[in-house]
């Protein structure tokens, strides 16, 4: 089970007195630190919580691959993920559309045996996390906690036993995105599987689903949901990104849209990221925006300059203090908000599993 796996005045006797030998009253000025020394300083304290990224298909397609140093042929390795201030990450276990449920099973699985494996060969970086608890220790540790996420929700084909199968292994989101009990609305099974994934703290990762069964997944669902990686369709009218209504409805329920770093959702540019940050925060607020950068494939996705790989982190969290959003709000961004989510999750299962047996 462990490999599943917080008086006196010091200007003498009298306030005031002043000696010859004292120190002047006004203490000499410190430099100010610039954004880019500022957002340094916050990543140390509060990392970024990736959502979204594909290594376990590239490795799994690529098994020569040593995520130990830097690959030209790759855009994540544990030396850029480390300088890009990751703390967490999601590494999606989604696969390809197939011919039917089989071979998506099949292949989900082989997917997770190449992230458990991952896990479980660089330890001294990744730890796999499986609850809240585990993010936290693994960031105490100079780890990087590696979740398991999300899983296509086509594995589910009337069975909530593959999902719970799915639990066991360590999975903790799943996608309900082109399965058939989500497709044109949720199905009485549909319904089923959001409640027995809100049992499970197993988090529903609604990107991909269009805006009227995203709206029913946010309301149906007891726990909060997020979008691992999108964009504002405000800005980019792209079939991956999110409408203002979505994320109205997403305000509402205390969920997570995590903005991705493809430039085809977001713009070529960092400034375009920062400015999808920028209406993603205004429209569902700061408690309720992060970042996922669907990295993870061979460099052939066309990213934003100064975005090319999960290193350019820094940059952009310099871009928002150079916008003016406070500190405290950057933390919730890149730590805070992706801590709550998944606390709000755990303390949903746990009530649930008072109340209901699977």
């Amino acid at each position: 089970m462990a490999d599943l796996q917080d008086e006196q005045s010091p200007l003498g006797t009298e306030a005031g007195a002043v000696g010859a030998d004292d120190p002047p009253l006004t203490a000499p000025a410190t430099p100010i630190a610039g954004p880019a020394e500022r957002a340094e300083g916050l990543l140390a304290v509060h990392p970024v919580a990736d959502g979204h990224n594909t290594l376990p298909w590239t490795l799994r397609h690529s098994p020569y691959h040593d995520i130990s140093t830097p690959e030209p042929a790759m855009d994540t390795d544990i030396p850029r993920l480390r300088a890009g201030g990751v703390g967490a990450q999601f590494f999606s276990l989604l696969v390809p559309d197939g011919p039917g449920p089989d071979p998506v099973v099949a292949e989900t699985l082989e997917q997770i045996d190449v992230a458990r494996t991952l896990a479980r060969s660089h330890p001294d970086a990744l730890r796999l996390a499986l609850c809240l608890a585990d993010m936290a220790d693994a960031r105490n540790r100079g780890r990087i906690a590696a979740f398991l996420g999300p899983v296509s929700g086509r594995t589910l084909t009337g069975s909530l036993g593959t999902l719970r199968a799915f639990h066991a292994l360590g999975v903790r989101s799943l996608a309900p995105a082109g399965a058939a009990w989500a497709d044109e609305g949720l199905t009485p099974f549909g319904h089923e599987a959001v409640r027995e994934a809100n049992r499970l703290a197993v988090l529903l990762d609604l990107t991909g689903c269009s805006d009227p069964v995203a709206v029913q997944i946010i309301g149906c669902s007891k726990a909060p949901v997020l979008f691992s990686h999108t964009a504002a369709a405000a800005l980019v009218p792209h079939e991956r990104n999110v409408s203002d209504e979505v994320l109205l409805a997403l305000r509402a329920a205390k969920g997570l849209c995590m903005v991705t770093c493809d430039a085809e959702q977001t713009g070529p540019r960092l400034a375009d990221v920062a400015d999808h940050l920028d209406h993603v925060r205004a429209v569902a607020g700061p408690e309720c925006v992060g970042i996922g950068g669907a990295y993870g494939a061979e460099p052939c996705t066309p990213r934003p300059e100064g975005l090319a790989d999960p290193s350019g982190y820094p940059q952009l969290i310099a871009e928002l203090l150079r916008r003016g959003w406070p500190e405290p709000d950057v933390a919730l961004l890149t730590w805070g908000n992706a801590q709550r989510v998944l606390r709000d999750a755990e303390f949903t299962a746990r009530a649930a599993q008072h109340r209901r047996t699977p």
